[in-house]
């Protein structure tokens, strides 16, 4: 089964004609890690689905590129607002690993809501998103950095290992440096702990 395919499932149900429909609108693309799939200033003209990779969205505060968060497959993304309303973005999107990505132009996307599959999908994806935004916006209010990335390492996050750790130090909100004593001190008091 097509991955796309197999990702809209867990939204909504799709007859296989309108499944026809909307793989006829995708286009496979193979990127390299460090290749930037959009820049900030620039208008968000497609919507992606990750089949294989790993993504990072930032932006540039003062000069300094902060990690806003990462996408990991399989996942249906933009930049919502540029995309939508055909505005720059502020937002970078960047493939952290080589990656194996499906487009769809925003003119396909919208011509698709023909479909009531299609329309179940991304109603659902948009609720999605939007609950995703919330627990980060709440881990972020009511966690201090320390906290989350201990919750990360708890949790045993994949992202752990694919990350570096200067993206995950801006992501937290912290310099390098600070995420360096935050380890140091989280080994330490395991080792006291044993």
């Amino acid at each position: 089964m097509h991955p796309f395919r197999k990702y809209i499932l867990k939204f909504a149900r799709i007859p296989d004609e309108e499944w026809t429909g909307i793989e006829k609108c995708l286009t496979r693309k193979e990127y390299p890690a460090g290749e930037i799939l959009l820049e900030s200033g620039k208008i968000c003209r497609k919507l992606y689905f990750i089949e294989e990779g790993l993504l990072r969205f930032f932006v540039f505060k003062d000069g300094v590129d902060v990690s806003k968060f990462f996408t990991e497959p399989p996942y249906c993304f933009t930049s919502q607002k540029s995309f939508t309303d055909e505005i720059p973005s502020n937002d970078n999107i960047e493939t952290l690993e080589d990656s194996i990505i499906w487009e769809m132009s925003k003119s396909d996307a919208f011509d698709l809501f023909r479909y009531s599959s299609w329309s179940e999908f991304v109603r659902k994806l948009i609720q999605e998103v939007q609950f995703n935004t919330e627990q980060i916006l709440e881990a972020i209010q009511n966690q201090t950095a320390e906290d989350r990335y201990i919750r990360m390492i708890e949790e045993r996050d994949p992202l752990l290992a694919r990350v570096p750790l200067k993206h995950i130090a801006s992501w937290l909100g912290i310099a390098p440096q600070s995420l360096s004593r935050i380890r140091r001190k989280y080994l330490l008091d395991q080792r006291n702990l044993t």
